[in-house]
């Protein structure tokens, strides 16, 4: 397994990480890049060229596979992918949360809320009077308070 992360950058930024990594980068400006967090680990400033950007690293809501392919037909499982780093503009405000909202794509937007199973309301004396009454039976016992349905 490689290590891997998901980098994710406005537009300005992209177009200028698209220089530098194709073949014809010849500009001096955007030579330097550079990521540097912080010593609470999900803050930081990311570098390109002369301009500084500020960053964070968020959790996904879910885990990301990465694949890679040899022979273009078949694919090979490199990673899972779990955190984002998320570059922002200068005058953007940085998240509150640690974990970020949305997916990679539209479809998982508002995932935890929209697809995960959220936690039943359980009464909290139900519950203690239950595991009671579990706790009855397995000393070997009986139930106290039982409703016997026939």
């Amino acid at each position: 397994m490689e290590e891997q992360f998901i980098l994710r950058v406005p537009p300005s930024v992209a177009e200028r990480l698209d220089r530098l990594l194709s073949e014809s980068a010849s500009s001096s400006e955007d030579q330097s890049l550079d990521l540097s967090f912080s010593e609470d680990g999900r803050s930081g400033t990311f570098v390109i060229g002369n301009e500084h950007f500020p960053a964070s690293l968020l959790d996904l809501p879910c885990v990301v596979e990465s694949y890679k392919t040899y022979d273009d037909c078949a694919l090979v499982k490199t990673a899972d992918i779990g955190q984002m780093i998320m570059v922002r503009e200068a005058g953007d405000i940085a998240p509150d949360a640690v974990e970020y909202r949305h997916g990679l794509t539209p479809p998982m937007r508002d995932a935890r809320k929209r697809r995960f199973r959220r936690e039943p309301d359980l009464n909290p004396e139900l519950v203690q009077r239950v595991e009671k009454d579990l706790l009855n039976i397995m000393a070997g016992g009986t139930v106290e308070n039982a409703d016997i349905l026939f």
